[in-house]
């Protein structure tokens, strides 16, 4: 039988947190340059400093070798690159990596290496916890505590990029993790500004999804960005009543409100709809609940992505059986509904979200 391995964090990513020292990964390179030109240092050395960060990989300053030693004792004494430290590390037999981060003020948070054929997917946390209330997500059980820094959001991509080999590079991001992206908008666009820029982790705005529970007028503000980003938005449900039963910040929404959201930002980017739809049994995965989607979907230039339910423990709802599954999907392809039903990765290391943060408090509780 294949178990999931569960490994200690490594001592390399143990690094301790000093109040007085800046995180770098929050400056722009802009705020760089200043920081070196005030100083009387060219400000090209600010390139030389991201590059040895995003490209070479470097954790610490003394490893950037072409920089003045000068230089590199007066940013060691500024700045630190990493504030967080690796609690525990999960691998999946199917390949899947997910990594339990703590933060400086103790707070945890949870992103993924996702690994199929030559992609090397990475799924990224923008809060700790959510305030979204989605009524079967681990994330948000315990409400949320705060928004991440734009340095803690790009800490998570280095830390996973460190688990691939030299020659490998990340191919994709997705900020599907724990919390609710739009709601921390600002510095999510600033971590992805740093992943997409060819000085940075050099990932196409094509190959970035954002994904959200349809909040219309950050969705419009992500419009506003004129960056084309894709779009998921977790639909779970094809009517208000349910929808708000399962998404609870529907209620002062509403699906036609979040669906004219997306429709707007589909024609400013001309970037085609992602819906994701966790398929809970017995609750919205009937055939009545199929032919409700395809009435919205079908003249829409969509996805809609299923996810068969990974269960929580606590939680009452199940994985649907697959004979559901199956009539489900006959009757979205009928109706002419573009679907993709996700395979199922990292079930074994509780891939959901907040699942390893809660499983690990749990275990570190118990006697």
């Amino acid at each position: 039988m294949n178990l999931p391995t569960i490994n200690p964090s490594p001592s390399t990513a143990k690094v301790p947190t000093t109040p007085s020292k800046k995180h770098l990964l929050d400056l722009s390179a802009e705020e760089i340059g200043d920081w070196l030109a005030e100083r009387g240092h060219p400000k090209f050395r600010g390139g030389q400093i991201l590059h040895w960060v995003y490209q070479r990989r470097v954790r610490c300053f003394d490893e950037m070798s072409d920089l003045p030693k000068s230089l590199r004792e007066e940013l060691e004494s500024c700045f630190q690159i990493y504030v967080t430290q690796s609690d525990a590390t999960v691998t999946s037999p199917d390949g899947t990596d997910k990594l339990l981060v703590r933060l400086p003020d103790g707070g945890e948070v949870e992103c993924v290496l996702l690994r199929d054929g030559t992609r090397r997917s990475i799924c990224v946390s923008s809060q700790v916890g959510c305030a979204m209330g989605c009524v079967f997500c681990a994330s948000g059980l315990d409400g949320v505590d705060r928004n991440l820094t734009k340095g803690e959001i790009l800490e998570q991509m280095l830390l996973l990029q460190d688990r691939l080999p030299e020659d490998e590079r990340l191919s994709h991001i997705v900020m599907m993790g724990m919390g609710e992206p739009l709601a921390n908008l600002d510095r999510v666009l600033g971590a992805l500004s740093v992943a997409k820029d060819e000085k940075g982790l050099g990932i196409s705005p094509r190959r970035i999804t954002i994904s959200t529970v349809g909040l219309p007028p950050a969705i419009d503000r992500l419009k506003d960005a004129k960056v084309p980003y894709n779009l998921a938005v977790s639909l779970h449900a094809p009517n208000d009543a349910l929808r708000s039963e399962l998404v609870p910040v529907n209620k002062k929404i509403g699906i036609n409100a979040v669906l004219d959201a997306a429709d707007r930002y589909f024609e400013s980017s001309g970037r085609r709809l992602t819906f994701e739809y966790v398929l809970l049994g017995g609750v919205n995965d009937s055939e009545d609940e199929a032919k409700q989607l395809v009435s919205l979907l079908r003249k829409r230039n969509v996805m809609l992505n299923v996810i068969p339910y990974n269960p929580v423990s606590g939680l009452p709802y199940v994985t649907p059986t697959k004979k559901s599954i199956a009539e489900f999907r006959q009757t979205l392809e009928r109706g002419g509904v573009n679907v993709k039903f996700r395979q199922r990765k990292g079930s074994e290391i509780d891939a959901a979200c907040g699942q390893l943060r809660r499983n690990r408090g749990k275990q570190v509780s118990s006697p």
